[in-house]
């Protein structure tokens, strides 16, 4: 159900359906790095969802686009104006014309402004009040939009006499330049843009227009000047310039202000009276500070581009130099360089896995590593049969890491702190025996790698090592038996899991693994919390005998909702048993009858 509240103003959406999604993403109400829109923190209402009648959203798509149309009208001004101001003395078409339909198309804009909903920077809300959108911009731009505006005939009969010049009024069209401004950058901020090629089109923007106006402006101080020889362009073309093709004296004018800006200056245009000398020397000081800007500003994309490599090139540099220091193996070294280039390659190609999964909330995360993992982990054999809680909960702990071939993951004897779940790529499964290592299996797809130390808390019982490109879960033995030790049913269920294995493998390693872990089992010296049920599961009398004497309770029941006492009559009578013995018999006694109470056993097993 869609319900919209009104509340001083601001519409609440309390249960947002497709439709309004669609009207928030209409009306710009969803944040975006371009946009600049911001929750506030603790607001207990939403943006709105719709604005008031005739109000316009500033991020409404087709507002968008006759903003962008401005700003090619604006790139039109940007060059006439400089060029008229200093090129002509009075309007000629199809210059005039053309300018007076640029001024139509800013009046519409000044009438439309008063329709369009701005950002309040305090509350980050769209405010479309009519009477606030006027104040507001009455009360900011909108003189100098209306002075911009005016047509330049207009302007000349209206003002005083020492500002009837024609291009005047046209260099306060100028001002029409910060929408140049805040276009680029939206864009340097809108991932469907490049950030190389924006950054690179502002400055060349920024390169072009001072050279033009600087061009115009100083043609200017010449065709004013009284004396026409004494000028610098007169000095080039004569003293008759004025007369000249005005093709040739723009050309002029901006090849002379190139050589000055990039610092070349061949010598053959230069000031000669007062009023150019002063114009240059504020030009060079100009440019010393814009060609800082634009070296600065290349650089910074230069060094942006190639800072990953070099640093790369350095890591590995640093790691080669401490490795043949330390005279470390020549195996152990080849390790080494195959992960940073690994790494590297994971970082430069665009991946960067962990560095986008560490920038989302928890929920998101959980979210990717439940799509991409979950399949996966569910069909590993000691998770067979637990909860889909657990499940959830163990992926969203893992972590994918990549490794390069003939990488150790995990080494023989070392302690268990991670195991993994193999999902690309094989590993072999080495152990040290006379003579050296030898392979003793190998783990494709959906295999566990350092399992059995985790579980069984004990050195690493193999060496494991990549054949090729692998990809690996890894999770944390503390955070393994974190969850684990919540889910007490589930607990049950993976260490019968892992019991039953070792079982099925018929080595001489592993069946010694399954003795010592059976008998911590017993004696309750193992981290995960246990259950009745896996002693009645596995139908292990001395097991259940132990747990009873713990203080476990036979009517704990698993996930599935039943417990020891609702097994086969047979392991129910052995439950009882068990449990009266520890209550009412002496130690002395208990030994006697549970000596006989094993013989029983072993025979209705048989």
């Amino acid at each position: 159900m869609d319900t919209l509240l009104r509340n001083r103003g601001v519409f609440r959406a309390a249960v947002c359906g497709q439709e309004e999604l669609e009207q928030l993403s209409r009306d710009g109400s969803h944040y975006s790095l371009s946009t600049g829109i911001l929750p506030s923190l603790g607001a207990r209402s939403n943006r709105r969802v719709k604005l008031n009648r005739f109000i316009i959203s500033p991020y409404d798509r087709r507002y968008r686009i006759w903003e962008t149309f401005l700003v090619l009208l604006v790139i039109y001004t940007a060059w006439v104006s400089p060029f008229e101001f200093g090129f002509l003395k009075q309007p000629q078409s199809p210059l005039s014309i053309c300018d007076n339909v640029v001024n139509g198309f800013f009046a519409v804009d000044i009438v439309l402004t008063f329709f369009v909903a701005y950002l309040d920077k305090a509350t980050y809300l769209l405010i479309d009040d009519h009477k606030k959108i006027a104040w507001k911009y009455a009360s900011s731009w909108l003189a100098l939009d209306i002075i911009s505006t005016i047509p330049a005939e207009l302007a000349r009969k209206i003002s005083p006499k020492p500002l009837q010049s024609y291009g005047f009024f046209n260099m306060l069209r100028l001002w029409r330049l910060r929408r140049v401004s805040a276009l680029f950058s939206r864009l340097e901020k809108d991932r469907n843009y490049n950030y190389f090629g924006v950054r690179c089109a502002k400055l060349l923007c920024v390169t072009l227009f001072a050279v033009h106006s600087a061009g115009c402006f100083y043609y200017l101080i010449a065709a004013r000047y009284h004396d026409p020889l004494r000028t610098w362009i007169g000095a080039a073309l004569g003293d008759n310039f004025l007369e000249q093709g005005i093709w040739i004296r723009y050309v002029t004018s901006i090849y002379w202000s190139i050589t000055t800006l990039t610092t070349v200056g061949y010598g053959d245009l230069h000031p000669v009276n007062t009023s150019e000398m002063i114009f240059d020397i504020f030009y060079m000081l100009f440019n010393l500070g814009l060609t800082a800007y634009l070296i600065g500003n290349m650089t910074n994309l230069v060094v942006h581009g190639t800072s990953r490599t070099r640093r790369f090139r350095d890591t590995v540099q640093s790691a080669s130099s401490f490795a043949q220091r330390n005279k470390l193996p020549a195996r152990l070294q080849d390790q080494i360089v195959a992960h940073l280039c690994l790494k590297f390659r994971t970082d430069s190609e665009g991946l960067q896995q962990q560095e986008t999964l560490d920038l989302l909330p928890k929920a998101i995360r959980s979210s990717i590593s439940h799509y991409l993992f979950y399949s996966l982990v569910d069909k590993v054999y000691l998770f067979r049969g637990v909860s889909n809680n657990l499940l959830f909960q163990l992926v969203s702990e893992m972590e994918a890491e990549y490794f390069p071939p003939n990488e150790d993951v995990i080494l023989q004897n070392e302690a268990p702190t991670d195991f993994y779940i193999l999902v690309t790529g094989a590993v072999d499964v080495l152990a040290m025996k006379t003579g050296g290592e030898q392979v003793v299996g190998e783990a494709k797809t959906g295999d566990l790698c350092g399992e059995i130390g985790v579980l069984c808390y004990r050195p690493q019982l193999f060496t494991v090592r990549t054949k090729r490109l692998s990809q690996l879960l890894r999770m944390n033995r503390t955070s393994f038996l974190n969850i684990v030790q919540a889910n007490v049913g589930d607990g049950t269920i993976i260490m019968n899991n892992l019991l039953q294995y070792l079982k099925e493998h018929k080595d001489p390693v592993m069946e010694g693994v399954f003795l010592e872990t059976t008998n911590m089992l017993a004696h309750g010296r193992m981290e995960l919390p246990l259950s009745l049920c896996i002693a009645a599961l596995r139908g292990d009398d001395l097991l259940l005998h132990q747990l009873l004497k713990r203080g476990l309770d036979p009517n704990e029941a698993d996930n599935n909702g039943r417990s020891a006492l609702q097994r086969p009559k047979e392991v129910k009578t052995v439950c009882y048993f068990y449990w009266i013995m520890e209550q009412i018999l002496t130690a002395e006694t208990q030994k006697e009858i549970y000596r006989c109470g094993r013989q029983c056993w072993e025979v209705m097993n048989h």
